[in-house]
């Protein structure tokens, strides 16, 4: 796959409304740029960015990479809250359903989008691997698992990758989970490279964004935090304007530095972004540089929640 994915969640939900004609426009100038892998999941919209990927990248599909994922419970075509579903039954009518609104007949890297506490772990991995066997899946992957999860999946069906949340900005995977997928030899697909923005100098106070929008629920853009951690991102602004470069580039830079097996997917809905970001493919940061950029954002810098408290009790610790 490419260097860099393309995280599809806000062409259609999460971060103001939908705008399905600039939304095309990036895909296809993604496509343009070299970007082969395309990332999105059934609950986004729901359904309705795996219907948009399915449309648009249906005669490109033999040469791109598709990730998408299940795990959430849905009644009457709607999210029910915050409630997991991984039972074998419901990763089948997922992958099913996901198939159909991918118009592809089969998926690359599917992920369960958060552990389920009520499923073994291990019945989930098995329940892919059936799948895997019978051509509709290629890889399997998991979201934001502890590194006891992943051990326990990959003992059953090797776990191709994890997609969780790293940047500069947010490094707690870097003690446990990260040598972990370095021992088994898991890839990292990270979500979120940009630090939610705050990473690109472009962040505003949760009030300041409309509803729907999920930046006006997270602690880390809210009351005194947002101040702080702007003033957290400082440096990496900083050292951006000295370089020539863009913060966002900078950003990504770092985290295409963790090496080979390090696949962000910064995502965005915009071409513009999606230009600038492609272009951090070409910076090249010295080992001083990584370094000062280390210090600047050590782990402890940042300050409040990563999410609410709904969020917060989706992770598996």
């Amino acid at each position: 796959m490419s260097a860099l994915g393309l995280g599809c969640m806000g062409m259609s939900t999460a971060y103001g409304p939908a705008d399905d004609k600039e939304a095309i426009a990036t895909l296809h100038r993604a496509l343009h740029l070299g970007c082969t892998f395309f990332d999105t999941a059934e609950v986004y919209g729901p359904f309705v960015n795996e219907e948009l990927l399915g449309r648009e990248l249906r005669s490109v599909r033999s040469s791109i990479v598709l990730s998408t994922k299940f795990g959430f419970k849905f009644e009457d075509g709607k999210r029910v809250g915050g409630e997991r579903d991984s039972r074998p039954a419901s990763i089948r009518r997922a992958v099913e359903g996901s198939l159909r609104r991918l118009q592809t007949d089969h998926i690359d890297l599917l992920f369960q989008h958060r552990v389920d506490k009520n499923v073994p772990i291990e019945d989930v991995a098995a329940t892919v691997a059936t799948l895997v066997q019978e051509g509709k899946v290629l890889h399997f992957g998991l979201c934001e698992a502890s590194a006891s999860t992943i051990r326990r999946a990959h003992s059953v069906f090797p776990v191709t990758a994890l997609q969780s949340e790293y940047s500069l900005w947010e490094r707690n995977i870097e003690t446990e989970i990260l040598p972990t997928l370095r021992e088994l030899g898991i890839g990292l697909v990270p979500f979120s490279p940009l630090g939610r923005g705050f990473l690109t100098g472009a962040a505003r106070r949760a009030e300041e964004y409309t509803e729907g929008d999920t930046r006006r629920g997270d602690p880390r853009y809210q009351g005194t935090n947002f101040e702080k951690n702007m003033a957290a991102a400082a440096g990496v602004r900083a050292m951006a304007r000295a370089l020539g470069i863009s913060p966002s580039q900078l950003a990504l830079s770092w985290v295409l530095s963790k090496g080979g097996d390090v696949v962000p997917i910064p995502g965005t809905k915009r071409v513009r972004y999606l230009e600038e970001n492609m272009a951090a493919l070409r910076v090249v940061l010295t080992p001083q540089q990584l370094n000062e950029l280390d210090e600047a954002l050590k782990p402890g810098t940042v300050t409040g929640e990563r999410f609410g408290p709904a969020g917060l009790e989706m992770l598996d610790t």
